[in-house]
């Protein structure tokens, strides 16, 4: 697996923290709770991107890590907007860098797939940054395996590598696991994906009658409409009710139990609706618990499509 460390040298927890609320849903002293909560439970590693929240999440990430910024593993994120080729990168870094108030970060991430700008040029860029100091790991988010493969070609003829991934993955969300995760293993990739708690569709919050992402974000809403996902859900609280736990930590502790090792970026937009996902770095996922788990939601077919083979 990638050795991915801080600046210091501490290894990166398994949990990582993911501000894409600074700044929007948590407002500034909000934020700052978070940060500290997540300092106090041994989380090391703090996620962003260029766009999230206008800027504000950098600009508010970047302030709380400055005076420690030796024991933290930054990353953040460029091209959702604009491509992958070699001015829109530099462009948006220079804009994190900016906003961060920092030269440099330890991972950065291609945003999504670009399919107009060579990958030559993409990965050239990077590999630039990465002698210049500017950045010291490559990653890619929501990029197929495919697609992250013919990348990964592209950085041995450069002398590099991508040594991180970060796709969508979660009890419901389980595609990663046909063809990324394996892909992970056998390439030695990190694997820091998001949305472990579906939205928050694995709290079983909506079942309560409050509000979040699925009720105010049409996206959200769409990618977790199915009747089946909420049922899901149903069944995962009933099992957490049953464990004396919360349904977010068993979301979170079962995406961190699959054998590529995943370290799930959690995030909240208050301190106490943190805790939860803070918790599962305790919980101890047996076999046993996993696999009950997993039997909550159907298991995606193998990438060649061979059930009896599955």
């Amino acid at each position: 697996m990638t050795d991915l460390h801080t600046p210091d040298g501490a290894p990166v927890s398994r949990l990582a923290f993911g501000t894409m609320q600074f700044g929007g849903r948590a407002d500034a002293v909000e934020s700052r709770a978070m940060y500290d909560a997540a300092r106090a439970a041994g989380i090391n590693h703090f996620d962003t991107a260029v766009g999230y929240t206008e800027g504000a999440s950098e600009r508010l990430l970047g302030g709380f890590v400055a005076t420690e910024r030796a024991h933290i593993y930054l990353a953040t994120k460029v091209g959702y907007m604009g491509g992958c080729g070699r001015a829109n990168i530099r462009a948006q870094f220079d804009t994190c860098r900016s906003q961060l108030g920092m030269d440099a970060v330890d991972l950065l991430y291609l945003h999504r797939w670009d399919g107009d700008a060579p990958l030559e040029e993409t990965f050239e860029t990077l590999a630039k940054m990465q002698q210049a100091g500017l950045i010291r790991h490559i990653g890619v988010s929501n990029w197929a395996a495919w697609q992250v493969m013919k990348g990964q070609a592209v950085c041995a003829r450069l002398g590099t590598r991508i040594d991180a991934i970060q796709p969508m993955y979660n009890l419901v969300k389980r595609q990663a696991e046909v063809e990324l995760l394996p892909m992970a293993m056998d390439q030695q990739m990190a694997v820091m994906p998001y949305s472990p708690l579906g939205g928050g569709l694995l709290t079983g919050k909506y079942a309560r009658g409050e509000t979040g992402r699925l009720s105010e974000d049409d996206r959200y809403a769409a990618r977790y409409a199915p009747a089946w996902m909420h049922e899901a859900a149903a069944a995962l609280a009933q099992l957490a009710e049953e464990l004396g736990t919360s349904p977010a930590t068993l979301a979170v502790a079962w995406v961190m139990g699959h054998s590529a090792r995943p370290s799930p970026l959690i995030s909240a937009r208050s301190v106490a609706q943190l805790r939860p996902s803070l918790a599962a770095a305790e919980i101890e996922m047996t076999e046993a618990l996993y696999a009950r788990i997993a039997a909550l939601s159907p298991a995606p077919p193998p990438a060649t499509d061979r059930l009896e083979e599955a």
